[in-house]
């Protein structure tokens, strides 16, 4: 438990260290953020909101250029298929051989032209199979490997667009065809009608050329803009004609695929990049033409994938720019911390400088000045300064105390021995003129006067302390006489003890000219007891005076007394003084306490701390 406390201790310390260190450093991080993170940090979403915008251009603009050599390839191979089919449409040998004849024997070289100039038709690799429709009535027709009856083709879609093409070519989308040697394979073809060139009103049958849909296939799986979305092709009326999803093929997918007035734009333009919406899903159209046929290669790849490849490309670059950033930023916060330390240590240099040449002066003079950085540093040394500056000058003042009582010492002890001196001279003259009386009041004066100077010390035993209060009421009772009487008790143990000197003569002096003086017959009792209490001294002095009130007592023991007295003279300061010499000598649990009532006499009790003399 006491493990956690410290714990918790240490770890309050630490914030609050770290708290002040923050406050005390705020306005560097300041400068550090307005001058350095927040304009790099605007740099930096500029430039990488831009390098992206860039980015997402430069891909849709490769994904155009990709687009567009995807048509352009496959419009290379349809060219080719269509100079086939020129070269099979504008063949003598096709037309000789869809004339009537007569014989079977001609018929049947006519089916064996055809079948050659079909295989002849195959040299270019991407014709599948050449087909003729031709009349069913001839012999030949109806093998269903080359040549067919004219009335089947009928059944297509597109035948119609065939007939009204009047001879042009007409480019079918993909389907399934059903062939008697291979079964069913899916093609797309190109197909014209053949005119008799000496009847040309005569239709005498049509050609078509069958691609494999692979060709288309081969070349559009170059193609992957997007996860989603699979490129396919148009028609020239919009509708979808080849896409490598199954389910996107057909004339009701282009309705589904993309809006009227965009499908509108495609088919009126070469080529070209358009935006549309997919549900809530911003999406990028790229198209393109195909050559001979007029068919669109349509592109879809939404905005999002877009960026998610422009963020790929940019990975790099942006990595580069971090390294690039974060090697500026640790440069900059290099710069500002030798920037903060030079100004510091400018600062310091200054404190201690302006410190050695004016003083403690000139930091009071810049307690006016604003809060900063070194303004905590400035207060703490303007606070040792003042400290040391007091204890300086408390230290002179003891040293010129010491030195005033030592010459008080010095002075006191030359002029008791004068007094002694005189009082002896006196003592004697009042003996050679038979005053005994007068020679026992100069011999106990100066006794007294030998007990209070002490020789100069300033603490006395308590027997010495004893003593002088016998001899100093000896002296009132010569001059009182007859008027007050008094006890001294002492316990035993006492000798080895000292106290403060002159600590029970005011205290007897009081007793008797405050107390006893001043009652109506002017008699009275002094007792002075003195007893060892474990390691306090207490000294008593009790009188059967007139009293005082408590608070009186108490209002003399805390201040000074300003009444004046019957001599005339001041106030009393006597219990005051002894009061505060004790609490001096001893501290401050001890001193003075008066028990006291008006009428009822006085009890003075002193409480001094044990101290034996060495």
């Amino acid at each position: 438990m006491e493990g956690r406390e410290s714990s918790m201790r240490f770890g309050w310390n630490y914030l609050k260290g770290l708290l002040q260190g923050i406050l005390a450093a705020r306005k560097w991080l300041l400068a550090y953020i307005l001058l350095i993170l927040l304009p790099v940090s605007i740099l930096l979403a500029s430039f990488y909101t831009r390098s992206n915008r860039i980015l997402e251009e430069e891909v849709t603009r490769t994904m155009q250029l990709t687009l567009k050599q995807a048509g352009l390839n496959l419009t290379y191979k349809l060219e080719h298929i269509r100079d086939s089919s020129n070269s099979v449409f504008m063949n003598q040998i096709l037309y000789e051989n869809l004339q009537r004849r007569s014989s079977i024997t001609d018929q049947l070289k006519q089916i064996k032209e055809l079948r050659n100039l079909a295989e002849t038709a195959k040299e270019n690799g991407d014709i599948f199979r050449t087909r003729f429709f031709v009349d069913p009535s001839r012999l030949y027709a109806g093998d269903r490997v080359n040549l067919y009856k004219l009335n089947d083709i009928k059944q297509y879609p597109w035948y119609a667009a065939v007939m009204e093409a009047g001879g042009g070519m007409v480019w079918t989308g993909v389907y399934q065809e059903s062939y008697s040697d291979i079964g069913v394979k899916k093609i797309f073809s190109v197909a014209r009608m053949l005119r008799n060139p000496q009847n040309y009103e005569e239709i005498v049958g049509v050609l078509v050329m069958d691609v494999s849909e692979e060709l288309i296939g081969e070349i559009l799986s170059e193609l992957h803009f997007s996860d989603t979305y699979a490129p396919y092709l148009l028609d020239g009326a919009g509708n979808v004609i080849y896409s490598s999803v199954e389910a996107d093929a057909g004339p009701a997918s282009s309705a589904a695929m993309l809006p009227a007035e965009l499908l509108d734009t495609i088919r009126h333009s070469e080529e070209g990049i358009q935006q549309s919406k997919d549900g809530r899903k911003a999406v990028n159209v790229v198209y393109t033409t195909i050559g001979p046929s007029g068919w669109k290669l349509v592109a879809r790849v939404a905005q999002s994938e877009i960026s998610h490849r422009a963020t790929a490309l940019n990975q790099f670059t942006s990595i580069a720019t971090l390294a690039g950033i974060t090697i500026l930023f640790l440069v900059l916060s290099f710069v500002l911390l030798m920037f903060m330390t030079q100004s510091m240590q400018h600062r310091v240099q200054m404190i201690l400088k302006m410190i050695r040449k004016e003083g403690i002066g000139w930091l009071e003079e810049r307690r006016s000045m604003p809060d900063g950085d070194f303004r905590l540093l400035e207060r703490s040394v303007d606070h040792l300064i003042h400290k040391v500056n007091n204890l300086m000058e408390e230290s002179y003042q003891a040293k010129m105390q010491e030195r005033e009582a030592q010459l008080r010492t010095l002075q006191a002890q030359i002029n008791p021995h004068f007094l002694y001196n005189a009082l002896d001279m006196i003592n004697w003259s009042a003996i050679s003129h038979d005053a005994e009386d007068t020679s026992q009041m100069i011999e106990a004066l100066a006794h007294y006067f030998r007990l209070s100077l002490n020789k100069g010390r300033d603490n006395v035993s308590i027997s010495d302390e004893l003593e002088l209060a016998k001899v100093f009421l000896e002296i009132q009772q010569n001059r009182f006489p007859s008027t007050f009487t008094f006890t001294i008790e002492a316990g035993p143990g006492l000798e080895s003890y000292i106290i403060p000197k002159l600590t029970l003569q005011p205290l007897v002096e009081n007793a008797l000219l405050h107390g006893i003086r001043k009652t109506k017959d002017k008699q009275g009792t002094i007792t002075i007891a003195a007893r060892l209490d474990q390691d306090t001294v207490v000294l008593t002095v009790s009188d059967d005076g007139i009293g005082m009130s408590p608070e009186q007592g108490q209002r003399l023991l805390r201040e000074p007394s300003s009444e004046k007295q019957d001599n005339g003279s001041s106030g009393s300061f006597g219990l005051y003084n002894v009061n505060e010499r004790i609490r001096y000598f001893a501290g401050n649990r001890y001193g003075l306490s008066i028990d006291s009532e008006p009428g009822k006499g006085t009890v003075v009790m002193v409480r001094i701390k044990a101290v034996t003399s060495e």
